[in-house]
């Protein structure tokens, strides 16, 4: 007798900004995609980020390996927008002698 595999869908879920996450995290896709991409295993990533299961790792993964090229224009919005935000406040809050400042205040 041969038993009927359940399909299940990716654990991704869009926010009301129309970032995807994995489903019950604040992990975006592209994080777990960023992680993957620089030589990550499915098991770094779990142990990186701990809210999101193993199982959920994988299937991110594969789901993003089968679905490449309809994610990149996705992924090229999301890395635009994030080079944005570090942009603007990196223009509010100069980077350069942020320590030195945290400890200033600090005395």
């Amino acid at each position: 007798m041969v038993e009927m595999l359940a399909a299940e869908a990716p654990p991704l879920v869009a926010d009301f900004d129309g970032v995807t996450r994995v489903r019950g995290t604040r992990v975006t896709l592209e994080t777990v995609v960023a992680a993957f991409d620089a030589g990550a295993t499915a098991e770094e990533v779990a142990q990186q980020y701990p809210s999101i299961s193993l199982a959920d790792v994988y299937q991110v993964i594969g789901y993003y390996l089968r679905h490449a090229s309809e994610l990149e224009s996705y992924l090229a919005r999301r890395r635009r927008e994030i080079q944005d935000a570090r942009e603007t406040n990196e223009s509010r809050w100069r980077p350069e002698g942020i320590r030195e400042r945290l400890l200033r205040r600090q005395e």
